[in-house]
């Protein structure tokens, strides 16, 4: 069964998506609640897998990733055995930090953070060692305007 969210947890996500480590008695200040009832609502949503983790978001330039790159692949193959070899290779790239199936033109895109050009071509040479692919194209991020975690509730 779904969990019906009501304004009162909404308000707690938006909050929590701000900042995760926020005290339960500030947070409950902010939504308007009791701590107990506050930190009943954090476990419900918890509990029904609303929350999935709470995490340390990081500076990727900071840490020296730099350079973005979206790249679409596309292959000739669609059945399972492909797809399972494709995505266990994809998920033991620790560059790939999001990746997606597509509809249209595109078969797959991955979101790769790496620190320059030379990296990119590194993992570029790992990527399509590991499986057989029909097309890999890459499109480098100039600017990044908008890049935000947190989900619209």
């Amino acid at each position: 069964m779904d969990l019906v969210l009501d304004a009162i947890d909404r308000r707690i996500l938006r909050e929590l998506q701000r900042d995760a480590t926020i005290a339960i008695a500030d947070l409950a200040l902010r939504v308007g609640l009791s701590q107990t009832p506050c930190w009943k609502r954090i476990k419900r949503l918890t509990d029904g897998g609303v929350i999935v983790k709470r995490v340390a978001l990081l500076d990727r330039t900071k840490l020296d990733l730099g350079l973005v790159v979206f790249v679409s692949v596309r292959t000739s193959r669609h059945d399972q055995e492909w797809l399972d070899a494709f995505a266990g290779a994809a998920a033991g790239l620790p560059e790939v930090v999001e990746f997606y199936r597509l509809s249209g033109d595109t078969d797959y895109l991955l979101k790769v953070l790496v620190k320059d050009i030379a990296a990119y071509d590194a993992f570029y040479r790992r990527l399509i060692a590991a499986v057989p692919l029909s097309d890999v194209s890459s499109a480098f991020a100039m600017e990044q305007i908008k890049s935000t975690t947190a989900l619209p509730v």
